[in-house]
């Protein structure tokens, strides 16, 4: 999302930039497809394609290009071996990769604003680059690179987040949690029903924030995602998880001591919720790491997450 700003930002101030982007890479080569970077004419750079002397040359090459005004779609593959004969990056790490080089003008300007518009709302969606420019098709596809020769090739890229962390409760673990969680790469929410709440107007890593009503939390809750209970009271942890138990989630865990817990899902089960149900809620949430710090059990929750996220349990 950054990124994208970032380019916005300089073609919305008249600059003109170049998109470098990994469309294939084969072996250990050290910029992996997906892999971007743009550098703008006024010598701003932002993202990677690689590092190396392979990066520095091309951006040596497009700030030359910039500021000769010859804006042209390039292809370019390297070869990461030194003793290659075509091709030759430079570098000695083995393997390849494949850069294409896109200038963007102010015509770009739409496209990389629905680029921007996608991925903060999480809309499936797919970037195409070719020979002919950028463009955001609403859809949802894996990866994908088509080449035929240097005319005709095309690269599909899927943008948004494929998982939705849905975090119940913005207090300070809340807070702490949705950091983690943004650098993890999922698309997070945050739910709370107190207006004004400090950590909540502070939570600058969250896609989106809601003031809710716990009553109906189920229909803010789309199935298949993470979920994590944190709420400033029992009954409302308590309430919300007989509200979402019997939806399927890849993870949902609540956050409490083993007193507490044990407390709740026993009035749970009296309440005509399914002991095995209730076996399946990761709670007390997180590792046991002796976590004492917000920071700490955001940490042990994160890991835990990684675990079933990895393992594609449920």
């Amino acid at each position: 999302m950054e990124f994208y700003t970032k380019i916005l930002q300089k073609l919305k101030n008249n600059h003109k930039c170049y998109l470098l982007t990994v469309v294939e890479n084969l072996g250990s080569s050290p910029g992996r497809q997906g892999f971007k970077m743009f550098v703008s004419d006024d010598g701003f750079i932002s993202g990677s394609i690689g590092g190396g002397i392979m990066e520095y040359q091309f951006v040596e090459k497009v700030k030359k290009d910039l500021k000769a005004d010859r804006l042209e779609v390039l292809f370019k593959r390297q070869v990461h071996q030194g003793k290659a004969k075509k091709d030759s990056s430079g570098m000695i790490c083995s393997g390849e990769q494949t850069v294409v080089f896109h200038p963007l003008t102010k015509k770009d300007i739409p496209s990389i604003e629905k680029i921007s518009h996608a991925i903060k709302n999480n809309i499936p969606s797919i970037l195409v680059l070719s020979k002919n420019g950028i463009s955001v098709v609403e859809q949802n596809q894996k990866n994908q690179f088509e080449f035929d020769n240097y005319n005709e090739w095309l690269f599909k890229e899927h943008l948004t987040f494929k998982e939705i962390f849905y975090i119940i409760g913005a207090g300070h673990v809340g807070l702490a949690t949705s950091k983690i969680a943004h650098y993890l790469g999922f698309y997070v929410i945050i739910f709370d029903n107190r207006k004004e709440l400090n950590t909540l107007l502070e939570n600058h890593f969250v896609h989106k924030k809601h003031i809710v009503d716990y009553g109906d939390i189920k229909k803010h809750i789309k199935p298949n995602n993470f979920v994590a209970i944190m709420t400033s009271k029992f009954i409302d942890d308590k309430n919300i998880l007989a509200q979402i138990i019997n939806v399927k989630h890849r993870y949902l865990g609540v956050l409490g001591s083993k007193n507490k817990i044990k407390i709740m899902f026993n009035s749970l089960e009296k309440e005509g919720i399914d002991k095995e149900q209730l076996k399946a809620v990761f709670a007390p949430i997180g590792y046991a790491i002796k976590s004492q710090t917000p920071e700490e059990i955001a940490i042990s929750i994160a890991a835990e997450v990684i675990q079933v996220k990895n393992n594609n349990k449920n």
